[in-house]
């Protein structure tokens, strides 16, 4: 993974003194609330319903054993024992104290790791595929290219203070496991008719209020140019987007309004002036690409028997591996899921305990790395098959276990009104009570890959707009509502659940998510998935049945 250097490390450890000064004229009353509210978001420090929350970034979800430590410390430090991972591979703390806000940040740049640009209307962290580099379906691993975006971001003068919030993802896979259509920009790494290797660009993703699939603005971009191209795309927002509405401020609104045809046209006219000035080099690309060179594989990993062996002699451990592990481009070797999707646990959530010992078996068994992923979980990507039974017993004495990766009960699920001043909603009793009901692990996998996400608001953070079944908290006069969508994604095809019918009252959820599944598994064709009988019978087969039984 990326090391930072001289020049890395003092830009970071500057932001830190500098948000320490501004924090503590802050806490002496000599600035007001207004003017410190820019200065803190642009250190991603929140002011949630309960304490301040601070979002680390996890740059492209990619973190090493001394940085888990280094968060299980803060955890225990700083706050109440835990931390909870984000769906764009983020780590967020509940309960920090404002006045000791800067000494986490101090502790954070001790390991390489930051909170700059974790919120506010900037460019924020840069997400990726979790299993980039090792998976079987790959082009090129896109790390290399999310680590240039991240230098070129950070600290960028001219996109500090953009109409609103701007995610870019890049995805090097021909499986989209990064939702690259969902973002303010998607890259993904394609191949030409000449056999070349560079970017499809897609642009105006996002979700929200108003939840838009990207379009391709550039189906083949040279590499040289990708810093370029996302220049010209960031001026043409900045210069249009709408500062007037910030309902109506995202890029995805400016595509909209101003169509592809015309948008594309002023994107082009901009990267004609500065194309050449902002030249990506193969010598950068290459420097880059060192960091993020092969773990030293063993050789004969392969010829090993004995994983062979305990996936025949323990039905358990063979349920595990079938779900939570992935093929690897390596001989006797997978990635290996760790499911923060527990049934009595808040989905994303991990403790300090859980932390430290995650980093040690990050040592033991796969190179002393950890990724997160889009889904709320975390993966080590370079397991050997003879060491997963090993690791599989540890994980499940951690409750780090769960066999449920891709299934219903791996659900992508915000704090809510547990936590969250923005929310209308709450989220992780339900998640709690979903968790419940499907609780039978044979019924669970009998349904196969559903895909839940639940929202306490329509900012979307928990992505319900694209998934198999979304979940979405309203507010009724002051009492709490939820509206229920179906056959959304965030994969290759991508696409905007469709909404079911009028929103259900909280003790309803549960029964109309079961009664969802119920349908499906009645009138599925042999193994037909979820997502392909909902567009073969449509809504109303799942209407009939939901608003029935209500």
């Amino acid at each position: 993974m990326y090391q930072y250097n001289n020049d890395d490390q003092t830009l970071i450890e500057q932001r830190v003194a500098q948000f320490r000064r501004q924090t503590e004229s802050f806490l002496k009353g000599q600035i007001s609330d207004d003017q410190f509210r820019a200065l803190r978001l642009m250190n991603g420090l929140y002011v949630q319903t309960h304490a301040p929350m601070l979002r680390v970034a996890g740059p492209y979800g990619l973190l090493n054993s001394k940085q888990f430590r280094k968060l299980a410390h803060i955890a225990r430090t700083y706050d109440k024992n835990y931390c909870h991972f984000t769906t764009r591979q983020n780590v967020q703390f509940n309960w920090p104290k404002l006045e000791q806000v800067p000494d986490i940040l101090e502790e954070l740049a001790s390991v390489q790791l930051h909170a700059i640009q974790t919120s506010g209307n900037c460019l924020r962290n840069t997400s990726s595929d979790h299993l980039a580099g090792v998976c079987v379906d790959e082009i090129e691993d896109p790390r290399p290219y999310c680590e240039i975006i991240r230098q070129w971001t950070t600290l960028h003068p001219e996109f500090a203070y953009l109409p609103r919030k701007f995610k870019i993802a890049v995805s090097g896979a021909e499986h989209d496991r990064a939702a690259t259509q969902l973002h303010d920009i998607g890259l993904h790494l394609v191949k030409n008719d000449a056999g070349e290797v560079g970017f499809r660009v897609l642009v105006g993703g996002g979700l929200g209020r108003t939840p838009i699939i990207g379009q391709v603005i550039k189906p083949y971009l040279e590499k040289k140019h990708l810093l370029s191209y996302l220049e010209a795309i960031l001026r043409i927002y900045n210069l249009f987007g709408r500062r007037d509405n910030k309902y109506k401020a995202r890029i995805k609104i400016l595509v909209k309004e101003t169509g592809m045809e015309k948008f594309s046209e002023l994107v082009e006219n901009e990267w004609l002036l500065i194309r050449d000035s902002l030249e990506l080099s193969t010598d950068r690309i290459e420097a880059i690409k060192a960091h993020f060179t092969s773990p030293a594989y063993e050789t004969d990993a392969a010829q090993d028997t004995s994983f062979a062996q305990s996936l025949s002699e323990n039905k358990a451990f063979a349920t595990w591996v079938k779900y939570n592990t992935a093929d690897h481009k390596i001989p006797g070797y997978r990635a290996a899921f760790l499911s923060l999707k527990a049934p009595d646990s808040p989905p994303g959530d991990m403790t300090d305990a859980q932390l430290d010992a995650v980093a040690d078996l990050a040592d033991r068994y796969s190179f002393g790395e950890i990724r997160s992923t889009h889904r709320q979980n975390l993966v080590f990507a370079d397991v050997k098959q003879a060491d997963l039974f090993p690791l599989w017993q540890q994980l499940d004495a951690l409750k780090l276990a769960t066999p449920n990766n891709g299934t219903a009960t791996d659900m992508i699920c915000c704090p809510g009104l547990d936590f969250c001043s923005l929310a209308n909603a709450g989220t992780i009793s339900i998640a709690k009570e979903i968790n419940e009901a499907l609780d039978d692990l044979d019924y669970l996998h009998d349904i196969g890959d559903v895909k839940i996400n639940m929202s306490g608001c329509m900012n979307g953070c928990a992505h319900q707009s694209v998934g198999h079944i979304g979940i979405l908290g309203v507010d009724k006069k002051g009492v709490e509502w939820y509206q229920l969508t179906l056959g959304g994604s965030s994969e290759n095809e991508a696409a905007i659940g469709e909404r079911l019918g009028p929103s259900i009252a909280k003790d309803q959820v549960t029964k109309a998510v079961t009664t969802i599944l119920d349908v499906y598994i009645k009138q599925r064709l042999d193994d037909e998935s979820f997502l392909d009988m909902v567009k073969r019978v449509g809504l109303n087969p799942f209407k009939e049945q939901v608003y029935a039984s209500n």
